[in-house]
């Protein structure tokens, strides 16, 4: 199994390779170079099977020579050990037809904890097989980073620095980043929005110096382990809802567009996926483009459900280079443009998007009334995220075809916004408690790629 990069000019590399390099030198994304397919019998066979064997039979294809298979086992095993739900991922049925995947029952009480603590427990197994340690550096909208550090807290070969934007996260977010207490994972608060932490992390990857020095690895959405874990979702769903014999849709409440790109990847691996539907938030640009309008960037406007406050969606640029027939030439032009502002979509590339994906968006007002309403009608206290892919999959959906809206953060990490449109505010599970007691411990720095540069080199484990 090989990688290559979107953008065509780095080489190809391995799974291994892929996962501990995270962006391509060429600034591109890593994307397998042909995608494994699963019969409808090896599907048919994920009935009744636990997480962890489904997780095994979806990622085994993808990882190569990498980790042989009791190896694989083991660290799928220790992956989801933390997590307080015995499916991993349940799904609740909210109306008819219309289905909640709840994928916040991980220690940080995202969905990023399916991908994050799968491969914290990669990075460990395979660095400490080459001797070697690496400095993760990501940016967070607010969960990724809190899964990021849970994920590689205490752990010895790594170092972790997450940036996230000052003042544009929840409390419960913040917290979870700024009061673990190990010495290798390391909080920073930037003066700015997440496009521009998300900025002066890819200029850190394009930094060959600084990258080669601290040997920089990456966790965002733009390293594939990530987005593979999360294709697991998709089947466990699916296959509980009678596929392969019946297709299924998803809806995807997004912003960087990594979790509705794993279920692309759950299609062409042969699970019969009938609609993919994109949910936005009133920072709409993925559904403007997804309708036509071109990919042009406007400013970010906060909103309830911060972790989808975003105009850089940067593995769209994995879906565009599947749209664009594979031609890295293309998609790095447009990224150029992209740098410039924004750019149109070819008529080809936009009619191969909307082949595969649907798409619409929640204002701030409806976002709330869909909370108030499925508390109402559905029995379900939803965080605003899931909020604004329940209101869009309402939208979509029929008769014929079950629903999954992926529930993507429990209601506890954002009180504020589902007290203000329930009267009701939830309470933190047993293991956070206690959050709100913990003393904090983060740096506040400027939106500068030279002090970002200083302080991680300063901060290194010795």
């Amino acid at each position: 199994m090989r990688y290559i990069s979107t953008r065509g000019q780095a080489p190809a590399l391995t799974f291994e390779e892929a996962m501990l390099t995270g962006l391509a030198r060429d600034g591109g994304l890593y994307v397998p170079e042909v995608i494994p397919t699963l019969t409808s019998d090896q599907i048919a066979a994920l009935h009744g099977k636990s997480y962890e064997e489904t997780a095994f039979a979806v990622m085994r294809p993808f990882i190569g020579d990498t980790f042989s298979d009791d190896a694989f086992r083991a660290i799928i095993d220790r992956a989801y050990a933390g997590f307080s739900h015995g499916a991993r991922a349940p799904l609740v049925q909210l109306a008819p037809g219309h289905f909640l995947l709840e994928l916040f029952h991980g220690p940080t009480l995202a969905f990023k904890d399916f991908a994050m603590q799968m491969i914290g427990q990669m990075f460990q197994a395979a660095l400490a097989r080459r001797g070697d340690r690496v400095t993760i550096v990501g940016a967070t909208s607010g969960d990724t980073g809190s899964a990021a550090i849970e994920a590689f807290r205490g752990l010895s070969n790594v170092d972790v620095f997450i940036l996230y934007p000052h003042g544009r996260v929840s409390d419960v977010q913040r917290r979870q980043m700024t009061t673990p207490s190990e010495s290798n994972v390391h909080a920073l608060a930037v003066d700015g929005d997440f496009d521009d932490c998300q900025a002066r992390l890819k200029d850190m990857f394009n930094d060959f110096e600084f990258r080669d020095s601290v040997k920089l690895a990456g966790v965002n959405s733009i390293n594939w382990g990530r987005v593979l874990a999360q294709v697991v979702y998709y089947f466990s769903a699916a296959v509980s809802l009678g596929a392969p014999e019946r297709e299924v849709s998803f809806t995807v409440p997004t912003g960087n567009f990594g979790d509705i790109f794993a279920g692309y990847i759950a299609k062409r691996m042969g699970l019969p996926i009938r609609d993919l539907v994109v949910a936005t938030n009133q920072n709409d640009i993925l559904d403007r483009c997804l309708k036509g309008q071109g990919y042009h960037k406007s400013s970010v406007h906060p909103s309830i459900s911060p972790s989808m406050d975003i105009q850089v969606s940067s593995n769209f640029e994995r879906a565009l280079f599947d749209a664009y027939g594979r031609d890295g030439n293309a998609v790095g032009q447009l990224m150029a443009e992209l740098g410039q502002g924004g750019f149109d979509v070819s008529q080809g590339a936009m009619q191969a998007l909307q082949a595969i994906y649907r798409s619409g968006r929640a204002s701030e007002e409806e976002t709330s009334a869909t909370i108030t309403s499925a508390r109402e009608t559905m029995g379900e206290l939803l965080c605003p995220h899931s909020a604004v892919g329940v209101k869009v999959a309402e939208e979509h959906r029929d008769a014929t075809t079950p629903m999954v809206t992926l529930a993507t953060a429990h209601p506890a990490k954002f009180p504020d916004a589902v007290e203000a449109a329930t009267g009701l505010r939830p309470d933190l599970p047993p293991h956070m408690a206690d959050l709100f007691d913990r003393p904090e411990r983060f740096t506040r720095i400027d939106n500068d790629l030279g002090a970002l540069k200083k302080h991680i080199k300063e901060n290194l484990s010795a």
